[in-house]
């Protein structure tokens, strides 16, 4: 039965080898969006860096957009952020080309300020930005340290199964359990949103289904034949061919990864023992997979692997370990904590959507 029970994940470098508390404070969790570009210094857009601490993104775009007086829907941003947490993002919003952008600097109120202001081109779209960086604070750690390291130089050296973090489904698995009772037959959510939240939980569970499946196989980080193979930091794909050492050699090195469904209207890609595999964890699912056909929703692909950029740690002599690493965009910090705290995904912190 597809549930909250549903969604927990099996580890790939064995059982997490600490325990301990995160999130006591918002200082504990710092994000920073890393646009991957610079602003244009001209345009008819502001674009600003703001700080955020225990605001979410989408409130924050409400303040902003009062304080220029545009209507909220004309305020851009990549990607939502955590909320208890201290943030740093980019906003874009309209501004009139005599406007001093610098006096967007002076916008600030409980919880958010301007840190960074500059002219730009163009609005910014979701998934614009190019990763996030962060650093996490555990606190109360309690795990052998040896055990500990250990696991996080697999991490570093492996990556992580690119799960969808337990946020993706809603509190307590509300926005899965809206999509199972659609695809049995209830009403839709009435709400447009609702209804996307829905939507978009059901694809991430079919999706974290099949990685989970490989996992507990072991070769979530291998090439099955006939594997939809995924250039590291994009959306495209091939098909891989057997006994291919070169791109073998490319799959060590993390440039490319195996792949999974996101599923919607359209076949998968995959063809050979990667397909059979697919098939026989999204078979069961099937009534999610046709009411994401039937709104339209096209199947794409999404990697099996997170590479975990930049990972380092310190320990504190006050039982406390900081992490900071750096992830693609539309991946969660979660993913992370899973392989080295237990019960993190109960926590279900540190992601992005």
């Amino acid at each position: 039965m597809v549930g909250p029970g549903s969604l927990v994940a099996p580890c790939a470098h064995g059982r997490p080898p600490a325990s301990g508390a995160i999130r006591r404070e918002p200082e504990d969790l710092v994000v920073d969006e890393i646009l991957g570009f610079e602003p244009d210094g001209a345009g008819n857009h502001g674009l600003l860096i703001v700080e955020k601490r225990g605001a979410n993104t989408g409130w924050v775009a409400a303040q902003l957009a009062r304080h220029a007086g545009v209507a909220v829907r004309d305020v851009g941003f990549s990607g939502h952020k955590d909320r208890h947490a201290l943030t740093t993002q980019a906003y874009s919003l309209p501004l009139p080309v005599l406007f001093d952008v610098a006096q967007c600097m002076q916008w600030q109120g409980e919880g958010y300020a301007v840190r960074a202001a500059y002219r730009h081109g163009r609005k910014l779209r979701p998934g614009s930005h190019r990763a996030n960086r962060f650093e996490l604070l555990i606190r109360d750690l309690r795990g052998d340290r040896g055990a500990i390291e250990t696991c996080l130089a697999a991490i570093r050296a492996h990556g992580v199964p690119n799960y969808f973090g337990p946020q993706r489904f809603g509190r307590d698995g509300s926005n899965l359990r809206r999509a199972v009772a659609w695809a049995g037959g209830d009403v839709p959510p009435r709400d447009r949103s609702q209804r996307g939240f829905a939507l978009s939980a059901a694809r991430s569970f079919v999706f974290n289904a099949v990685l989970s499946a490989r996992v507990t196989r072991g070769d979530w980080n291998r090439l099955l034949p006939g594997e939809a193979v995924m250039l590291d930091g994009r959306r495209s794909f091939f098909i891989a061919e057997p006994d291919d050492a070169a791109l073998e050699a490319r799959r060590i090195a993390m440039d490319v990864h195996p792949s999974g469904p996101l599923p919607g209207r359209g076949e998968s890609p995959a063809t050979g023992v990667a397909c059979t595999a697919e098939d026989a964890v999204v078979a069961p699912h099937g009534a999610l997979v046709s009411l994401l056909a039937a709104e339209r929703i096209d199947h794409e692909r999404r990697s099996l692997r997170l590479p975990v950029r930049e990972l380092d740690w310190t320990f504190g002599a006050d039982d406390t370990l900081v992490l900071r690493f750096v992830l693609p965009r539309g991946t969660f910090a979660t993913a992370v904590l899973h392989e080295v705290l237990a019960a993190a995904w109960d926590a279900g912190e540190g992601g992005e959507e």
